[in-house]
C-alpha cells in the first residue's frame, strides 16, 4: 500500500494528488509549502514517494529512474488512495518530475473517469543547458485539462522556448514572475514572495479544475 502524507481537511471535496522531483523527497520544504497552500485554500492533498526515494530513507541511495518506468506507480497510488477511502473530485500531478509521471499517465485516467485534471509544477519540458532533448511529444494530444505552473526563471523551459512546443488545448500555461524551477521568486526583483506564487497556484486550480462543471470523477 503505497504511503501517504496528507493535507486539508478529509470533507474537501476536490483531492489533489501529488508526486516528488526528482531530487528531493515528499517531505521536501518546497513539497510542503504547496500542500499547505493547497489546504488551506480548501483542498484535500495527499503527497507519496516513488519507490526509488523512499528507499533512500532506508539508507538505498538510487538515481533516478527514466520517469516512464514509475508510470505504473504513480497509477498504482490513485488506487490505493482510493482504497483508503479518499472520494469525490481528484486531480493528479506533482512537482518537475512528478508532474511529467502524472502527465503520462493523466490521459488513461481521465477517460476512465478516475480524475479530473492534471497539475504540474515546474514541468521540466528539457534538460537545463539542453533545450534540444524535449519531453513534450506526448502533450502534443493530452485531452485532460491540464495546469502547468512555469516560472519565467525555470531552467527546464522558458517562455519563449515553450510557446514554440505545440501543446495541446487542454493544457493552460501560467507563468509565475521570476520563479526559479521551485516556483521561488526573488522578492527584491519581482516584488513577489514564494507564499504569493504558491497562493496564485492554489486559486487558480480552484477556479479552473475543481469548480462542479468541469468533468468530475
Amino acid at each position: 500500500m503505497t504511503y501517504f502524507l496528507l493535507d486539508g481537511l478529509d470533507t474537501a471535496p476536490v483531492t489533489i494528488l501529488l508526486a516528488h522531483g526528482a531530487g528531493a523527497p515528499m517531505d521536501s520544504a518546497s513539497m510542503a509549502a504547496t500542500a499547505k497552500a493547497l489546504a488551506a485554500a480548501g483542498f484535500r492533498v495527499a503527497r507519496f514517494e516513488f519507490h526509488h526515494m523512499a528507499a533512500r530513507r532506508y539508507g538505498h541511495r538510487k538515481p533516478p529512474p527514466r520517469a516512464e518506468t514509475v508510470n505504473p506507480e504513480y497509477i498504482k497510488a490513485i488506487a490505493d488512495l482510493r482504497a483508503k477511502g479518499v472520494t469525490g473530485k481528484l486531480i493528479i500531478g506533482g512537482k518537475s518530475m512528478g508532474g511529467r509521471v502524472a502527465s503520462m499517465v493523466a490521459d488513461e485516467m481521465f477517460l476512465k473517469g478516475e480524475i479530473a485534471g492534471l497539475v504540474c509544477l515546474g514541468y521540466p519540458f528539457h534538460p537545463p543547458g539542453k533545450p534540444e532533448q524535449l519531453r513534450t511529444k506526448h502533450l502534443a494530444d493530452l485531452r485532460t485539462p491540464t495546469l502547468i505552473f512555469q516560472g519565467t526563471r525555470d531552467e527546464f523551459g522558458t517562455k519563449e522556448e515553450v510557446a514554440t512546443y505545440g501543446l495541446s488545448e487542454a493544457i493552460e500555461v501560467i507563468w509565475l514572475e521570476d520563479g526559479d524551477h521551485d516556483l521561488k521568486p526573488r522578492k527584491a526583483v519581482s516584488g513577489f514572495s514564494t507564499a504569493d506564487h504558491l497562493r496564485t497556484v492554489a486559486e487558480t486550480i480552484m477556479a479552473k479544475l475543481a469548480q462542479p462543471s468541469a468533468s468530475s470523477s
